[in-house]
């Protein structure tokens, strides 16, 4: 194996069980990698000695995460560009004990128009009809959100099966998943059971996750990991394999409650886990980083890692999500400051 190969996430010899790519024959691709064409992720049967096999070099996941901050700046028109489209895929997000009906319909209307008309004047960028990736609310305001996004394409994602511990009954946060699914949700972000990956059940996760794809039917199945109580990258590195063998469209780092959530360390071992899956596989994972994403530079730096990591297929919304809602204040200030020469006040561009 090369050098190259050794800094990324590793999975090493796999014996003769290593999966081979499916007849892709009648499958639409949805992504690239490298000049191959990638379908949908449809889940693998659970292969226990990839899962064993997998080692991460951390002092190497380190370095290449602080490259991301250092090495590589966009500036001007491209960092313009970057910024929109950290807009286009952003999840915006409302998870706050007193959430009202308005405090969401107020969320769906900055969702159809994220920036204010003004700035899309004069950035002459009206007919890109910029609106964020999706909106993602508790179960009790899917319906409310739908009927806010009516004649929009934005979808409605909905935190569920016992967010954000994750430790109600299997059976109610499945009846839960197919409540917010019926109540018009396309998208879930469901939480695994943590502890199974503490103890290694790696069939127990699987399965658990296979009841929550079944539970969604239609709607596409985001699993959030819950990065920052897993401890270690590896932890992260085995579950986020055990995911997407599983069916998972979208591994995401956090609930945004972790004390710790979203850092680029993290987001460097799941891409990089996504690609090897891809490869193996053939078929396309999303990812999605959620939880202490704040800044315009933070999104920037998220937007390079995707772009350096997986390519520019899994720079669009289908393939990764940014969940926030502050961030998009202060990326409208970024962009008031490109055509105005002066940075507003916070207040001037709210979110809910």
């Amino acid at each position: 194996m090369d050098t190259q190969k050794r800094a990324r996430l590793e999975i090493t010899d796999r014996q003769g069980n290593r999966i081979l790519s499916e007849n892709l024959a009648g499958q639409t691709a949805i992504a690239t990698l490298q000049g191959t064409a990638l379908s949908a992720n449809r889940g693998t049967s659970l292969n226990l000695d990839w899962v064993e096999s997998v080692r991460v070099n951390l002092s190497a996941v380190e370095r290449r995460a602080a490259t991301i901050v250092t090495r590589r700046t966009v500036k001007k028109d491209w960092q313009i560009a970057w910024l929109l489209r950290a807009i286009s895929c952003m999840d915006l997000t409302t998870l706050s004990g007193d959430d009202t009906d308005e405090r969401v319909r107020r969320l769906c209307a900055k969702a159809r128009q994220p920036i204010q008309q003004e700035l899309v004047e004069k950035l002459g960028i009206e007919e890109l009809q910029l609106h964020v990736g999706a909106v993602c609310v508790y179960h009790l305001f899917v319906e409310t959100a739908r009927r806010a996004l009516e004649g929009t394409n934005i979808p409605v994602a909905a935190v569920s099966t016992g967010f954000p511990a994750g430790l109600s009954p299997l059976e109610e946060r499945i009846a839960e998943i197919r409540r917010s699914v019926e109540a018009g949700a396309q998208e879930i972000d469901v939480v695994i059971t943590r502890a199974h990956v503490f103890g290694a059940k790696w069939q127990q996760l699987y399965d658990e996750i296979v009841a929550f794809k079944d539970a969604c039917g239609p709607a596409h199945l985001k699993v959030i990991l819950g990065t920052g109580d897993l401890l270690t990258l590896r932890n992260v590195a085995w579950a986020s394999l055990v995911a997407m063998m599983a069916g998972a469209d979208f591994i995401k780092t956090s609930t945004g409650k972790e004390t710790v959530n979203a850092v680029l360390p993290v987001g460097v071992v799941m891409t990089r886990a996504i690609r090897e899956y891809a490869e193996e596989t053939g078929m396309a994972v999303g990812f999605k980083p959620a939880g202490g994403i704040r800044t315009a530079k933070q999104s920037l730096e998220w937007l390079t890692l995707m772009k350096e990591e997986l390519g520019n297929s899994w720079l669009d919304s289908h393939l990764f999500r940014l969940g926030a809602s502050g961030m998009l204040a202060d990326i409208e200030r970024q962009l008031e400051f490109h055509v105005t020469g002066r940075y507003s006040a916070e207040y001037r561009h709210p979110i809910a």
